[in-house]
């Protein structure tokens, strides 16, 4: 009895969403080609949080060093862009994360990805909305910051912000309700700020090789002292280094590595648009090293101009840019380079604002979060809850907790939701064939005895028996099986723990692992043998054929190489940012299982009734294209 009660909750956990197939007047001709989905990637992934990133990054973390930081961070990128390629590609309609993976995964899988998701976007309406308020602030002197932090100062507890930003609430208030009335980025619009974002990056850039010196990239303790004598501003000065160009070593390059990530947000967006191609396999992955080459060279540019313009340990962290133009004496220009960040970051802002609180509409609509949040606005059709919800909660954050603070727990966020896509495509590639259709899983259920929520490991079953181990090497069939998808399953989850334990013995003690101490060194051979001799086991067991329009090369040692490599650039943030990540994620599995296992769409839904209306949400809104 205990034995098929936790069956059922397993099943519960694993049950997937049927999607409806497209008709033939849905399926759209392929009519574009790589240039124009770079265009159009360029347009959704230039984003202009980097004029804030650049100086938090640079005086905090990583120095002149950013611009390796930053390489890290884009190649890492193009290779999630591939698994948010691959595992869209299973889904016969086009898509957000969580809606591909609701549809591939199962419900509890789903549901992590949705609610770990919500985290960053709650977070960069934060993030902008104080960039802006300090931006603002800048150009009016700076009266607003000095009067707050003399009346709040010494009531603020150390680890929030040094005042309550209450302009940056403000501003978030003022966007929910233009959100409220409807008011969305059009296309023309979004064109007109992507070309001034090019333009304006192109002029910081050219500005920091006309003004800069080669010389802040070669500081030394007597340049330190010089600048600390001179300072008028008691926060103007950063840590001074130990190196010129790298200051804080190889740490510094790795942890400034996993802050720039929600830079490169967004590409889930390009990789659906990459399926109108006549050719996705060649045309995502070329489009993709484009677009990362582009934002990367944009990105490297400004953090070039910045630390060449200004010493890094003197980069004003939250209003790096503007405050450089002056340093170099060129006041104008710094008057309108913040004018134009202002209008950037509104637009930019807007669009965060509306993703998000598309997301938590489209979870509710599904029952995983509460059914409230998807009440919309009669009159313009606005998920009204869900907008008042998620600016009210960005708001507090944003009034309590400094840039730094915010960019720290928004990359844990995103690192995370990249970590899930590439195990589900690990996972997916090695399953019997699995009908995803509607249609098709509903003649299926007429044929044969209904199964209730068939999870991905039930759709084939074990053709013949063999001894156990023997099939973890060599495997009977030459196509996936329930069986061969098991092993995966199981290996793929020992591979995350003891990938997870490399990383966290390298982050902790890398010293004492190169230095040859016994223990530490023989541990580290260990793991590394363990984890080759698992990856041998995926590798010998079949791969389900089915045709897609794009496949991750190199399964499985890629997926694997990049789930170490992310876990261990997220072992690169603080104990206090796991803290409350871990606490994020506490609030959100109460509220899976206290309320949205048991009201979900899939718990309610007849197997011959439509999909939710979130489908559609899912399908054609920007917002969820960009989630």
């Amino acid at each position: 009895m205990l034995g098929q009660h936790v069956r059922q909750f397993g099943e519960k956990l694993a049950r997937r969403r049927p999607v409806e197939p497209r008709n033939g007047s849905e399926i759209s001709t392929p009519h574009l080609n790589i240039f124009s989905l770079v265009v159009f990637g360029v347009n959704r992934t230039l984003r202009v949080g980097v004029y804030i990133l650049a100086g938090v990054v640079a005086v905090y973390v990583a120095g002149p060093a950013i611009i390796i930081s930053l390489l890290v961070a884009g190649v890492f990128n193009l290779l999630s862009g591939f698994y948010l390629a691959e595992l869209g590609a299973w889904v016969p309609r086009s898509g957000s994360v969580y809606f591909n993976s609701y549809v591939t995964m199962g419900q509890l899988h789903a549901f992590i990805t949705g609610w770990t998701l919500i985290l960053p976007l709650v977070l960069a309406t934060a993030y902008l909305t104080r960039a802006w308020s300090y931006n603002f602030d800048s150009l009016i002197g700076n009266h607003i910051s000095q009067k707050l932090e003399e009346i709040f100062s010494e009531h603020m507890p150390s680890f929030l912000a040094p005042y309550p930003d209450f302009v940056a609430l403000a501003l978030v208030l003022v966007m929910a309700g233009l959100l409220i009335l409807g008011v969305h980025g059009a296309a023309l619009v979004s064109k007109v700020s992507a070309g001034f974002n090019v333009l304006l990056l192109s002029f910081i850039t050219l500005s920091g090789f006309i003004k800069g010196d080669l010389h802040n990239w070669q500081l030394t303790e007597q340049d330190y002292k010089l600048a600390a004598s001179g300072s008028s501003d008691s926060y103007s000065l950063g840590l001074l280094g130990s190196g010129e160009f790298v200051p804080f070593g190889f740490e510094g390059i790795l942890r400034g590595a996993a802050l720039p990530f929600y830079s490169y947000f967004g590409l889930n967006a390009i990789v659906t648009k990459g399926r109108e191609t006549p050719n996705p396999q060649r045309s995502i992955p070329w489009s993709l090293g484009i677009i990362i080459s582009i934002c990367f060279l944009a990105y490297s540019g400004v953090s070039a101009a910045l630390t060449l313009m200004v010493p890094y340990y003197q980069v004003h962290p939250n209003n790096p840019l503007p405050q450089a133009f002056h340093h170099v004496g060129w006041a104008p220009a710094g008057y309108f380079v913040a004018v134009v960040i202002l209008c950037a970051l509104f637009y930019s802002l807007l669009l965060v604002m509306l993703t998000m609180s598309r997301l938590i509409c489209a979870m509710a609509e599904d029952g995983l979060l509460f059914r409230g949040l998807s009440q919309t606005y009669a009159r313009r059709g606005t998920p009204i809850v869900a907008i008042l919800v998620s600016a009210t909660l960005s708001g507090i954050l944003a009034v309590l907790f400094e840039i730094f603070h915010l960019l720290e727990l928004m990359s844990i966020g995103t690192l995370f939701v990249y970590f899930l896509v590439t195990f589900s495509v690990l996972v997916l590639r090695y399953q019997p064939d699995q009908n995803f259709s509607k249609k098709e899983k509903v003649l299926e259920e007429i044929e044969m005895e209904p199964i209730v929520g068939a999870s991905p490991l039930e759709s084939v079953p074990e053709a013949g028996t063999s001894n156990p181990l023997k099939s973890l090497c060599n495997p009977i069939s030459t196509t996936p099986t329930r069986k061969s998808g098991q092993i995966v399953y199981g290996c793929a989850f020992l591979l995350v723990l003891l990938l997870t334990i490399l990383s966290l013995l390298l982050a902790l003690w890398p010293s004492r692992v190169f230095s040859g101490d016994p223990g530490f060194t023989a541990g580290a051979v260990l793991l590394l043998l363990l984890i080759a001799g698992i990856t041998a086991i995926i590798w010998r067991q079949p791969q389900n054929p089915s045709p897609l329009p794009f496949r991750v090369p190199a399964l499985p040692i890629l997926p694997v190489l990049s789930i170490f490599l992310n876990v261990y650039l997220m072992m690169q943030l603080s104990s206090v940012i796991w803290a409350e990540f871990g606490i994020w994620n506490a609030v959100g599995f109460a509220i899976y299982f206290g309320y949205g296992i048991r009201h979900s769409l899939e718990e309610k839904r007849d197997p011959q009734l439509p999909a939710s209306t979130s489908q559609t949400l899912h399908e054609h809104t920007p917002g969820a294209e960009s989630s």
